[in-house]
């Protein structure tokens, strides 16, 4: 468990392709204005983990929602309503039709009616111009995008990477980047001006957040971004996805 605001604390975890492969990945707990918490994402924990996690909220009385904001991401989520019983299970209408054992809130993350429900304390994004749930289950690109108001740290899975070299080619290699989901090609949406929804969205979420001090992302690493930094990023990452975006626009007009 990482603490990177007074009110945002980031816990990393592993997560194996093949057994073989860590990727890693994440989970987040904000503190809100009224003194309670969420959690963003499911992570099954490991003791010490658990044990603070529980120490931070009253043995998880002071939290009032999970809420899961990748459809793709369900892996874990049996393991935190374990640690949580009884708090609100919020996820995407693929959690639901995933894992119809737990108890979810019939309420999805990705409507802005649930949405608006935590915006005293979090503001939401997910990307226009691409499938939320891909009929490809390999495709990850969207999701829905999490900021803390009161940090202004932000919580993402798939959709922004953090570009990060191998420890042991740090100084040789260029330092960390954002960068968008490599599969954006498959993600867009089979249909005039998908391409163009996207970028607007990319823009708009520059200027929007552009003060994020962190991004919290969850198969690389949290990202520490300088003065400015999220909009330079952001946008150079729009520049790298430039060539996929022209390809589309050029296929459907």
């Amino acid at each position: 468990m990482r603490q990177l605001h007074q009110d945002y604390w980031n816990f990393r975890g592993s997560f194996k392709i093949a057994r073989i492969v860590d990727i890693g990945t994440h989970m987040s707990l904000v503190r809100r204005g009224n003194g309670r918490f969420l959690a963003l994402d499911s992570y099954e924990l490991d003791d010490d983990d658990r044990a603070r996690l529980l120490e931070l909220t009253d043995n998880g009385r002071l939290v009032d929602a999970i809420l899961n904001v990748h459809p793709f991401h369900t892996l874990h989520c049996p393991a935190l309503a374990d640690t949580l019983p009884g708090v609100r299970l919020i996820g995407t209408r693929r959690h639901l039709a995933q894992l119809p054992g737990l108890n979810w809130d019939e309420r999805v993350i990705e409507d802005a009616s649930t949405q608006a429900e935590f915006a005293d304390d979090l503001s939401f994004s997910i990307p226009a111009g691409v499938d939320f749930i891909s009929d490809d289950e390999k495709v990850h690109v969207a999701s829905v995008l999490v900021r803390h108001r009161a940090s202004g740290i932000v919580h993402v899975d798939d959709t922004i990477n953090v570009l990060a070299p191998p420890e042991l080619l740090s100084a040789i290699l260029p330092e960390q980047k954002l960068r968008f989901h490599p599969m954006l090609a498959k993600a867009l949406e089979q249909r005039s001006g998908a391409a163009d929804d996207y970028a607007r969205w990319a823009e708009s979420l520059s200027r929007e957040w552009s003060d994020t001090p962190f991004v919290c992302a969850a198969h690389s690493t949290v990202r520490e971004l300088p003065p400015g930094g999220w909009q330079a990023e952001i946008l150079a990452a729009l520049d790298d996805v430039e060539s996929t975006l022209a390809k589309h626009r050029a296929a459907h007009g």
